[in-house]
């Protein structure tokens, strides 16, 4: 059975794209270079939202049996 609590590079990766989201790493007041005519960091953060939810759409899919008991039971019974 699949189960991504039990899989420490997924919380690793989790924690990493929820850490980096909000720009506390950036200097204070810096709004330059412009992206797109946008700050750059509304750029990273809008990357890295779009990151967060691919990654944990991936998770859902592929990482995670979300099958309950009795469905399965009545596929292989």
């Amino acid at each position: 059975m699949k189960e991504p609590i039990r899989r420490p590079w997924i919380w690793a990766v989790l924690g990493a794209l929820v850490l980096f989201n909000a720009p506390w790493f950036l200097p204070e007041g810096s709004i330059e270079p412009f992206l797109f005519g946008i700050p750059y960091w509304v750029v990273i953060v809008l990357a890295l939202s779009a990151g967060l939810s691919a990654f944990l759409t991936w998770v859902c899919l592929t990482q995670w049996n979300i099958v309950e008991d009795e469905e399965e039971a009545k596929n292989h019974g």
